[in-house]
């Protein structure tokens, strides 16, 4: 599945990473993919990773497909 990540959106909730071990956060508390500083990857089509897609209340993070 494409995620991208909309850091300006982002509130450091920390439900993404609590969800997913895709995700992880640059000091400043925003996410990012967690093995890249990309903002769109490629990530498998988990459960865990819809879950923390569809689990963003600010919606940074977006589902591309």
């Amino acid at each position: 599945m494409k995620v991208s990540i909309i850091p300006e959106k982002c509130i450091a909730c920390g439900l993404c990473q609590t969800y997913s071990d895709a995700f992880d956060y640059h000091d400043d508390g925003i996410v990012k993919f967690s093995n890249s500083d990309q903002l769109r990857q490629i990530l498998p089509d988990s459960p865990a990773n819809r879950l923390a897609v569809k689990s963003c209340p600010t919606k940074a993070l977006r589902s591309d497909s």
